[in-house]
């Protein structure tokens, strides 16, 4: 009997002791992130009304989803291609968790491109306009942390707390509340703040281009979500858990936003450097430029962090996928300390390739706003993946015994209704990413928006290729 046609594994014990707020520091750890703020920025005031949407249409849906997801699935085995197996057969979980896969690809020249301006604004900051700079720093930072995780150097877990409060919470405190000491001290500002001018002209298509920039902020909650099922008492704790999560992530990637647009012109805002650019004026204006070195190294060593926690986790969930006949032998090799040799390997050569986007397109923002475009659009296609899936497992399994009241598992309200809806809220949301990011925004110099479009295109159809090349595989094989 096929994968697709079963029905759930009966779920297995397992020792619930994550807490509320253990459960709100995971989410947030998952999903906040400094890197994106000046991509964010770029568009001021209007950011707010994206922010709240992206939340409605996309964070909330796929938090909700993926933890019923996660609750219901085996110790252990859970994650975007179990949960997309069953629901849809071995193809589409592996067509998912390949998305998922070639999004973190072409997220870390971008991740590395943030470092690299961080870098050189801290040393020589005209470099950081440099492409020649950039893709020097990017091959050398990134094949390096690649043989560092094929020897087992991989950070600990101390190391990866230490990257997190030092990348992300220290640097997101002081943003904020440099903006907020910036706005009672009267100083001029560049974007309107008054309430009239938070509510966006939604006929603008130019716009909703920032709708991007925000659901890339909100993605990786379900990462988070694979805890939810050692949560006490999931029912109660884990909706708890997500809105306090989401109202913080909203309240920092907001107020952080609107701190670097208060400061920077649109028109001279870098959206690899601007963090530095804002804390530069911040610290200038208070007399505190001595703190410039230890911001710097503090997000140099959050991002770097980041890059070497995530760099081998997506790739061992591909590795477990191909085991299930995907991949030829010769791509499931693994050097005798269990690294995934051949993978990590040809990940490390896309990561390469994409940084010809650093001479195709006119100017570096323009590079940079690519990437992460060209990663969320992707990462889009395994969200729609899993909301289709959520909605099919609850219908299937609306009447098992197993499932049905059970009080050990996070359950949406509403039953297949009340999933179906959500489901469909969170697929809507992905659907008009993917539309919207075939526009660049005006304020970026990307050429003509035919080879902009052209670009994305030709960016989407190179990373989903080989899943077409390794399906005919699969196929020989049976």
């Amino acid at each position: 009997m096929s994968v697709k046609n079963s029905s759930r594994t009966p779920l297995r014990t397992t020792l619930r002791t994550l807490g509320l707020m253990s459960l709100v520091l995971i989410t947030i750890g998952s999903v906040d992130s400094i890197r994106n703020l000046p991509a964010t920025a770029l568009f001021g005031s209007n950011i707010v009304a994206f922010f709240i949407l992206g939340a409605i249409f996309f964070l909330i849906p796929s938090g909700l989803i993926s933890a019923e997801l996660a609750s219901e699935s085996h110790e252990g085995e859970g994650g975007i291609y179990r949960w997309v197996r069953e629901a849809l057969g071995p193809r589409w979980g592996f067509i998912a968790i390949w998305y998922q896969w070639i999004e973190n690809v072409v997220y870390y020249p971008a991740l590395l491109s943030f470092v690299a301006g961080t870098v050189a604004y801290l040393f020589f900051p005209a470099w950081a306009e440099s492409r020649i700079f950039l893709i020097v720093f990017i091959l050398a930072a990134f094949w390096i942390i690649t043989f560092l995780n094929l020897f087992g150097m991989k950070a600990s877990s101390f190391f990866a707390n230490i990257c997190s409060l030092l990348g992300l919470v220290l640097p997101m405190a002081m943003i904020i509340a440099t903006g907020a000491v910036w706005i009672f001290s009267g100083k001029p500002m560049h974007v309107d703040l008054h309430p009239a001018a938070l509510i966006p002209n939604f006929s603008h298509p130019d716009l909703w281009i920032t709708l991007t920039g925000v659901m890339l902020s909100m993605c990786g909650i379900e990462i988070a979500t694979i805890h939810v099922r050692e949560t006490k008492n999931p029912e109660k704790n884990f909706p708890r858990a997500l809105i306090i999560s989401t109202a913080f992530i909203l309240i920092t990637l907001i107020l952080g936003s609107l701190s670097i647009a208060i400061v920077m012109p649109q028109d001279k805002l870098s959206l690899i450097a601007g963090l530095m650019q804002a804390f530069q004026l911040f610290f200038s204006a208070y007399h505190l430029s001595w703190l410039m070195p230890f911001i710097a190294c503090s997000l140099i060593i959050g991002g770097l962090g980041g890059l070497n926690n995530w760099l081998i986790a997506p790739t061992r969930g591909l590795h477990y996928a191909g085991r299930q006949g995907h991949f030829p032998d010769w791509l499931l090799k693994e050097n005798k300390r269990g690294a995934p040799i051949v993978l990590l390997l040809i990940q490390a050569l896309i990561v390469s390739f994409t940084l010809i986007a650093f001479v195709l397109l006119p100017s570096i923002n323009a590079s940079y706003w690519y990437l992460n475009v060209l990663a969320a659009q992707l990462y889009m296609f395994m969200y729609i993946l899993m909301f289709i899936s959520g909605i099919i497992l609850k219908i299937r399994n609306k009447n098992n015994p197993k499932f049905k009241n059970n009080k050990n598992i996070y359950q949406i309200p509403g039953g297949p209704w009340g999933t179906g809806i959500i489901g469909v809220m969170g697929i809507i949301g992905a659907i008009v990413t993917i539309l919207i990011g075939f526009l660049p925004p005006s304020n970026i110099n990307a050429g003509s928006i035919a080879h902009y479009a052209l670009m994305i295109l030709i960016g989407l159809l190179i990373m989903s290729a080989p899943i077409l090349f390794l399906a005919k595989i699969r196929k020989n094989k049976k």
